[in-house]
């Protein structure tokens, strides 16, 4: 694989930000909040579908109920891919706050159809309205992108560091209001979910700064169509390789995070507080390893080199999981959250400072879509191995990341270290 290397762009200067930590910090707070309600139903689908009542939901169509788990895990990441592909680059054009704010008010909407049609067992209208709510979840694109912003006032890898922190430690309370409301019912997770929205509106109001606009008139279907974050694949032969890459890797990646619920109840007999508890304590390992990251620079020297390392150890873990019996596969899981948050501490930074000129979010943007992509790919391939055995899928997903590695690697070695303007500590 080869691509010709292209010099980094001057990246261009964005105005100061008054009580820049203060955004920092709110930034934070809507990513953790936010979060929560993504992860609530990855612990307990496999529970409704797969241990749930056999009723028209659970085998609609005479279906296995694995593969419409399945289509109902692929919907909602295929959401926001679409999503992803223009809320990052329109909140280049329209300003952070605006974007956010109409994008979190439908979440909360789309979360409250989707508690309504399980409460009535409607599986066409849940699945449609799992796909309607990630149109409007691709929000870390821009969260991405606010953090990005502060540059030069806080740096970047410290801050995007942080922010990770703050995502997985959405991801580790999710899944624990998650699996600890099940037993409430069912619809109550994705009320809770809904419900997590009203703080994040608030929080929005008083904390976020508006962001930049870009001048001229606006026109929305024309800013969509020119703007959208795939375009970038056309214009850099280096972010065009790296999207592959990144795209290999997150195939591994999503294969652990959608179907490690799975592997939970099949190889270890797991229910939803014990898969809750297992999910929680991986994205503890990951909240730590993100917040040592930002304390201590994430491999600034040579991010891209590091970053690919990282991916190498998440590689040969996940792969593992492939042959470990119950107790050992469950630590194994537990301790991959090391390798994923720093591996997620330091890429984003770097493609933050090294292709900065083609706009925050429009790059976010293509980072959430890539691995949108691989959520939908994986949770409807991983559905059809999950009728042979969970076991299949995260072989699967092993050998995707050891090849995205390998050539991160390589990529690493052509890449020379380029060095960030010092941040100005004293805002």
């Amino acid at each position: 694989m080869s691509a010709t290397l292209t010099p980094p762009v001057p990246e261009p200067t964005t105005p100061a930000i008054r009580h820049p930590y203060w955004v920092l910090g709110a930034v934070c707070a809507l990513a953790l909040m936010s979060t929560v309600g993504v992860a609530m139903p990855y612990p307990i689908l496999a529970p409704i579908f797969v241990d749930g009542a056999r009723d028209g939901f659970t085998h609609f169509m005479g279906l296995d109920p694995k593969l419409l788990m399945g289509l109902a895990l692929a919907v909602n990441p295929l959401g926001i891919l679409l999503g992803s592909l223009f809320i990052g680059p329109l909140s280049d054009r329209y300003g952070r706050r605006a974007v956010l704010n109409v994008t979190l008010t439908a979440t909360l909407l789309g979360y409250l159809l989707t508690a309504y049609a399980l409460q009535q067992r409607w599986y066409v209208v849940f699945v449609l309205a799992r796909f309607v709510t990630g149109l409007t979840e691709g929000n870390v694109a821009v969260a991405r992108a606010l953090v990005a912003d502060l540059h030069g006032q806080i740096d970047r890898t410290r801050g995007l560091a942080w922010l990770n922190a703050c995502l997985y430690a959405g991801w580790l309370l999710g899944p624990l209001v998650g699996g600890l409301t099940l037993s409430w019912g069912e619809p109550v997770p994705f009320v809770l979910a809904g419900l997590a929205m009203l703080p994040c509106l608030v929080i929005l109001a008083a904390g976020v700064p508006a962001g930049p606009r870009a001048s001229g008139p606006l026109h929305l279907l024309k800013a969509m169509r020119e703007q959208q974050a795939l375009g970038l694949l056309r214009t850099d032969a280096v972010l065009a390789r790296l999207a592959l890459l990144q795209f290999l890797y997150t195939l591994g990646v999503t294969a652990l995070y959608e179907f490690a619920p799975l592997w939970m109840l099949e190889q270890a007999g797991l229910d939803s507080r014990g898969i809750a508890y297992v999910t929680a304590a991986q994205c503890a390992t990951m909240t730590l390893a993100s917040v040592l990251a930002g304390r201590f620079g994430g491999g600034r020297r040579h991010p891209l080199r590091g970053a690919a390392w990282m991916a190498l150890v998440a590689a040969i873990g996940l792969s593992l999981l492939a042959v470990l019996p119950a107790t050992p596969g469950l630590v194994m899981i537990a301790t991959l959250g090391l390798p994923l948050a720093l591996y997620n501490a330091v890429m984003p930074a770097w493609m933050s400072e090294r292709f900065a000129a083609h706009g925050q979010g429009r790059v976010m943007g293509l980072l959430s879509t890539i691995f949108c992509l691989s959520n939908v790919l994986v949770a409807l391939l991983g559905s059809a191995l999950a009728l042979l055995s969970s076991r299949w899928i995260m072989g699967l997903g092993g050998l995707t990341c050891v090849l995205a590695a390998w050539q991160l690697l390589a990529l690493a070695r052509s890449e020379q270290p380029h060095e960030a303007p010092a941040p100005r500590e004293d805002a």
